[in-house]
């Protein structure tokens, strides 16, 4: 599970390792019509990023990534971010193994709302 470690009261400093984005996946999987948007946008936009860089917040993506985490990061003024890249390379993969289905769910749940 991540790690995270309130440095005070406006930062924290987050850890998360390959077995994070393995969890993040399975997460996006059991619930992907709740998630279907997050994993369309986070398969999407992350070779913008170059993968490593990417920003969970840049695209409103970040409430997988916060489930993960057990706290709320904006709660927050600033925080860090320490992840290997075997992290973001297996979100990106499990990302694309869903994206398919995840893309056809946001479709019609955009259709539902419009």
């Amino acid at each position: 599970m991540a790690k995270v470690d309130i440095v005070d009261d406006r930062t924290i400093a987050i850890q998360v390792t390959l077995e994070d984005a393995i969890s993040m996946v399975q997460e996006a999987s059991r619930q992907l019509d709740e998630y279907a948007s997050e994993v369309v946008t986070i398969y999407e936009k992350m070779p913008e990023f170059h993968y490593t860089y990417f920003c969970f917040y840049a695209y409103d993506s970040a409430r997988l990534f916060e489930c993960m985490l057990g706290v709320d990061p904006k709660a927050y003024t600033s925080f860090s971010l320490d992840a290997p890249d075997a992290f973001f390379y297996s979100l990106y993969g499990g990302m694309a193994g869903l994206y398919a289905s995840a893309k056809r769910i946001a479709s019609e749940n955009d259709s539902r709302r419009s």
